[in-house]
This record gives structure tokens, sequence and C-alpha cells, in this order.
């Protein structure tokens, strides 16, 4: 029998990244888990009203979206809990700029530049919808062919809410298609 646990929302866990744009001419770093798919290439990244990098997203229409894996959990869970209004995060990351001009980390095997599509506000969180306009990854986690992650090899950190808690991806079960047989 199921038991009725109340309101809680359980779509998690989700991959986590880091935010990258620029805010008053320098780049801000901000780790995030409320994110979603929309279509194949348009995402929703939910932050806080409150936070800092929402200025510099807004004034650019853009930002990165850099999917973090164990190897720099420790910077990225640090990029998340000190706000860009205190610290200075500029440094927190090596960076390259990708082809729209937004920051990407180099530590990330997976990062995506993005367009700002439209901004919803409910409650006290903007979502932004974005469009995925450059894809860049990491050699080393790419499949096969060369054209697609292989996420077996990448193995993103994904954040599971409400017990607020980082899990490691795990195993193949099985091509999805082979379930229909």
């Amino acid at each position: 029998m199921k038991k009725n646990i109340g309101n809680k929302f359980a779509f998690y866990p989700t991959p986590v990244i880091v935010v990258g744009a620029f805010v008053d001419g320098k780049p801000d770093f901000t780790l995030v888990a409320h994110i979603g798919i929309v279509t194949h290439d348009t995402a929703l990244i939910s932050l806080n009203k409150s936070h800092y990098i929402n200025g510099g997203i807004k004034a650019s229409k853009t930002l990165s979206v850099n999917v973090v894996d164990e190897s720099w959990l420790k910077k990225a869970a640090l990029a998340g809990s000190v706000s860009g209004r205190n610290a200075d995060k500029s440094s927190l990351f090596d960076y390259t700029l990708g082809d729209a001009g937004v920051p990407l980390i180099k530590e990330a095997k997976l990062s995506m530049e993005c367009v700002v599509a439209d901004i919803y506000e409910i409650g006290t969180f903007e979502n932004f919808i974005v469009r995925v306009v450059n894809t860049f990854a990491d050699e080393s986690i790419l499949n096969e062919t060369g054209d697609k992650p292989d996420y077996r090899k990448f193995k993103p950190v994904l954040f599971e809410m409400p017990n607020y808690t980082f899990l490691k991806t795990g195993e193949t079960i099985g091509d999805c298609k082979s379930f229909l047989k």
C-alpha cells in the first residue's frame, strides 16, 4: 500500500550543473540543480530571484551550463554556497570563452552555451527557458563515433532532494528499445 507523504516534489534526482554568466564585466558562477528538459534543444534553469547571477543573465541573455562530475564537485559546491554579491567568484574556476562569449569552465567535461528564449517568474523563482547553441565535450567522454556524450564514461553527479544529497550515476540497465521486445 502506498502512503501519502504530503506535498513532496519527487522528480529528483537531476544533474548538478554550474551556471556561468558575466555580471558587471566579471564571470560569476553558481551551482544549480533545479533544471529540466523542455525540448531537444531547450532547457529550463530555475534560480531563486535573490541570486546575484540572475542580473547578468538577464542583461546578456546568455549563460553557460557546465555539467558537474565528481572530479570538481567540491569547487562546484562552493560556487553554490557563496553569493557573488558577497564574494568575487570570478577566479574560482579556470574558464575559456565559448563561441557565444559565455564563460565555460575548463574542468567541466561537458559545457553548453545557451541563449535565453524567455523568463517566467513563479513565486520567488526566475525560470530561464534557454536554447542550447553550442555544446563542448571533452573527447574522453564521447561515444565510439565521437558525436555524443557517453554517460557511462562521463558519470555526472546527481542531486536528490528533499534529502539534499549528491549521487553518482549508476550502471546501464539496457537500451530503451530492448524493453519493447
